[in-house]
């Protein structure tokens, strides 16, 4: 059962962070005077990007924290913060996606905002991190985080695809009771973050 819990803790980590129902929102706004085949195209850039950019923080993020000198310890702590800021904010109207975001001029918009900052979010990142930790867990068990978080990836390339669809379905209520409901999630995950950080940092003083 705690391997579920878990499973079911990181998986709700992620799909709190990546906002999938916040990204369609966004989605829907940038691309409504795009044709339905780039639409596409535009879908499956972003989330390839999205992709590429959490999978090479997987692999890499711990060395870049260790190369500043950064205790994964103290990213944990500061990601576990940052997680219930995102959690109050989606609670409270504001999701962890950048709602307000336009692309600029001349660039993909499926690099920004649609990448970034909405898919690879900083939250997002600090997941990919902190959910990855080499002190923690074996090589097998960062592997299943691993496919958890390109799962989520899946889902939100899926809901993409299906974006007017969806959104004519749910309305604008709908998305906004979903993201409230994962970032009220998201806060109390967070909350165990940071109590579990502050454990660890007392005890390693108290050793």
């Amino acid at each position: 059962w705690r391997f579920m819990d878990r499973l079911a803790a990181e998986l709700l980590i992620f799909l709190a962070t990546i906002d999938p129902v916040g990204t369609l929102a966004l989605f829907v706004g940038l691309t409504a005077s795009v044709a339905p085949q780039e639409r596409t195209r535009i879908a499956l850039r972003a989330v390839a990007y999205s992709a590429a950019i959490l999978v090479a923080f997987v692999v890499l993020g711990e060395l870049f924290l260790g190369s500043l000198g950064i205790r994964l310890v103290s990213f944990q702590l500061s990601g576990g913060i940052i997680f219930f800021l995102f959690g109050v904010q989606m609670v409270f109207g504001r999701g962890a996606t950048s709602p307000n975001a336009t692309p600029e001029p001349g660039h993909d918009i499926a690099i920004f905002p649609l990448a970034v900052p909405s898919i690879a979010s900083p939250g997002a990142i600090l997941a990919a991190v902190v959910l990855t930790d080499n002190r923690k867990f074996s090589l097998a068990e960062q592997a299943l985080s691993t496919a958890l978080l390109l799962a989520v990836l899946g889902l939100t390339l899926i809901l993409l695809l299906q974006a007017n669809r969806i959104h004519a379905w749910i309305g604008n209520a709908g998305a906004n009771l979903l993201v409230r409901i994962l970032g009220l999630v998201l806060a109390a995950l967070a909350t165990e973050m940071v109590l579990d950080a502050v454990e660890e940092l007392l005890g390693t003083r108290a050793g």
